[in-house]
Parts: C-alpha cells; sequence; structure tokens
C-alpha cells in the first residue's frame, strides 16, 4: 500500500497544473507524522542532482531564478543537510556552501498546507533536473589532498579590484585594474612554466560561473572574451543561467575574479552614462542598456586579446630572449592551449552558436565603447603589464 508522502508525490510531482500541487499538499498537511520523510525524499533528490552534474550554487541559481524566496531559503536548508554527511566535499563546494547564507529552515509559521505546498513544487523542480556535463566529481568521489591557500599574487588582485569597483574615480580605477592584470598574467604565466619544469600531472578542470538576466547575451560575450584571454574556453548553457569555464585551475580563478569586476565596474559605468543622458534631458530604455553592455563586451573582447598577445612578448623578453625558459614559453602555452580544447571537446561533443540581436541604440553602443576603452586592458608602459594571458 502506497504511503502518504506516494500518493502526494505521484499527485504533485508528475503534472504541470495546479489540481496535482493543491491535492499532494493536502495529503501532507493533514499527515504530520510525514515531515521526517519528506525531508529525507528533498535530500534524496539533491544527492540524485549531485550524481548528474550539478552543483550546490547550480541549483541556488536555478531556484532563484525559477521559484520565490521561501523555496530558496528552504533548497539551502536542504543542501547544507545533505552535504553535511560528506567526509570530503569537491575543492569549490565550501566556497558555494557559504554563500548559501543564514541557517535555519523558512516558513516555520506557515501553515501546514503552504508549507507543504512550497516543498513539492521545490521538488518537482528538483525532480525535473536533466543530467548535466559534470564539472568536477559529486561529493563522495572527491580525495582529500593537500589544504592549500590562495595564492599569494591572487590575494593581492582581488584586494586591487575591489578598490577599482569601489573608487568613483575613473583614474584610479583604470590604474588599479591596470596592476590587477600586471599581477594574473605572472601568475599564469609561472604556473605554466612551473609545472612544465617539474612535470607535474597538471590538468585542465572546469568551473561554472551565473550568467543571469537582464541582458544575459552581452555577459556571456563578456565572459567569453575573458576566459578566451586565459587560454580557457567558455561553453555558454543558456536554459539553466551559467557558463561552464575550462581551463587550469590558476587560470580559472584569474576568469572569476576578472570577468566579476568588469561586470560590476561596466554596470557602474552604465548607470553613469544612463544618469548623464537624463541629465541632458534624453530618456534611456532597456535598448540603450543592452547596446551598453554589447558593445562593452566587444571592446573588451578585443583589448584583452590584445593584452594577452603582449604578456607573451614581455614575458619572454624578460627571461632573456633566446633563453631557455624563453624558448620554452610557447610551446608550453601551446599544449596548455591543446589540452585546454580537447578537454571542452570531450565535455561538449555537440555545441551551437547563438545568434545575437541586432544592437539598435546607437548612444548606448558609443558609450559602451568608451566605458571600454576606459578599462585600460593594455599596458602603457612594460611595467603596466597586461592582463589575462
Amino acid at each position: 500500500m502506497d504511503s502518504v508522502i506516494d500518493r502526494a508525490f505521484a499527485a504533485a510531482l508528475y503534472g504541470d497544473g495546479d489540481d496535482g500541487l493543491d491535492t499532494g499538499a493536502s495529503l501532507l498537511a493533514a499527515a504530520p507524522d510525514t515531515d521526517a520523510d519528506l525531508r529525507r525524499r528533498g535530500e534524496e533528490y539533491l544527492h540524485r542532482a549531485w550524481r548528474h552534474g550539478w552543483q550546490p550554487a547550480d541549483v541556488i541559481r536555478l531556484v532563484r531564478r525559477d521559484l520565490d524566496d521561501p523555496h530558496v531559503r528552504l533548497v539551502a536548508d536542504l543542501i547544507r543537510g545533505e552535504t553535511a554527511r560528506y567526509a570530503h566535499l569537491p575543492p569549490r563546494w565550501p566556497a558555494q556552501l557559504a554563500d548559501l547564507g543564514p541557517h535555519g529552515e523558512p516558513a516555520r509559521d506557515r501553515d501546514r498546507f503552504t508549507r507543504a505546498t512550497v516543498h513539492l513544487q521545490l521538488y518537482r523542480l528538483l525532480l525535473r533536473l536533466p543530467p548535466i556535463e559534470p564539472a568536477g566529481p559529486p561529493p563522495g568521489d572527491t580525495v582529500p589532498g593537500p589544504v592549500q591557500g590562495e595564492p599569494r599574487a591572487l590575494t593581492r588582485v582581488r584586494a586591487l579590484l575591489a578598490k577599482a569597483e569601489a573608487t568613483g574615480y575613473p583614474e584610479e580605477a583604470e590604474a588599479l585594474t591596470a596592476k590587477a592584470q600586471e599581477l594574473m598574467a605572472r601568475h599564469s604565466l609561472d604556473e605554466a612554466l612551473l609545472a612544465a619544469r617539474t612535470h607535474a600531472k597538471d590538468v585542465p578542470t572546469a568551473c561554472r560561473i551565473g550568467v543571469d538576466a537582464p541582458y544575459e547575451t552581452a555577459k556571456a560575450i563578456l565572459l567569453d572574451a575573458v576566459a578566451a584571454a586565459n587560454h580557457c574556453r567558455a561553453v555558454w548553457s543558456e536554459a539553466y543561467g551559467f557558463s561552464t569555464v575550462v581551463g587550469f585551475d590558476s587560470d580559472l580563478e584569474s576568469v572569476e575574479l576578472l570577468h566579476t569586476s568588469l561586470l560590476v565596474q561596466g554596470t557602474a559605468a552604465m548607470t553613469r552614462a544612463e544618469a548623464g543622458q537624463r541629465a541632458a534631458g534624453r530618456k534611456r530604455t532597456k535598448t540603450f542598456r543592452q547596446a551598453f553592455l554589447m558593445a562593452y563586451a566587444h571592446r573588451i573582447g578585443g583589448r584583452l586579446a590584445e593584452a594577452g598577445e603582449h604578456a607573451v612578448r614581455e614575458a619572454a623578453a624578460e627571461a632573456g630572449g633566446e633563453s631557455r625558459e624563453a624558448a620554452s614559453l610557447l610551446p608550453v602555452l601551446a599544449a596548455r592551449d591543446v589540452a585546454v580544447t580537447d578537454h571542452t571537446e570531450r565535455m561538449f561533443p555537440e555545441t551551437t552558436t547563438t545568434r545575437v540581436r541586432g544592437v539598435t541604440d546607437a548612444e548606448g553602443w558609443h558609450h559602451g565603447t568608451a566605458a571600454a576603452d576606459r578599462a585600460h586592458v593594455t599596458p602603457r608602459d612594460r611595467r603596466g603589464g597586461p592582463a589575462l594571458p
């Protein structure tokens, strides 16, 4: 004989309408002794999601997009409970768990019917999560390695970019970003040469970065540009609100840092441009913002590509021109590019090209291009090194 949980789930989770949800919630509301089993079932759906390639940040992002705040709080609470059972977690998971927010299952003051409805709506979404390309091992399959702190160079980069985002002076932001780019470029090259000299078994891996609405096409293009400049590859999964970035660990960290900072700086520049337009008596709309971010992403991409080429030339010159290290630099980078491309093609054997809609606001395009130029991604001299080879 089916349990109350089974009958509630049969009614609520396998249909599209609200009638089944109401039936299932009514069954659960009338059976207080099902609460523990209801929670256990939710953790089982999460365990299934991890085995299908999903990670905590992916699930939170999708729930936040498709459902409401009570569902976000509920799934965060379930994630904490489910992941607490593992002795070791994959490398990027602790940071994702730290971003879940305050503890505590939500809405205990709600009536039982409303609480049951929230659970069933969430579980219906979790049940329908399809298998996706894994960006790392699931919990339980992780072999613990030595605990390592963040490299000092990236700690300094993070601090410089935070200052660049906070300042209201474009010239200061420009100088701080340029210095951060110099440090990231040197860190990336040093990591590549060290791996080659020590014959380390360094292989590409992957991470996911959210690409949220609105203007997600422009944001995905910006991320793709930053990834390419760092010898990484980005594949956008529009339906799920993220891009998967494939590359070596040190380069992935740089992509995450720089993409976030450029997006913050670009959004701030867009806000200032809109204020100027309004002050001049011209009302700007969604088309202005879309054109601004598209131009910003396009221009940043071109300048980052130039910066990457310059960084390699500078590193070779500083290494001594024809010295052994300089001679080995280009083959090392080429081998890493091939490894990243191969790994990407294995993860995503079939990809499609996204058609970008035409930009209709010339003022938005002009201001976005100007903002990208102010980001200063090429060095002014040999000491103001370029970003992200």
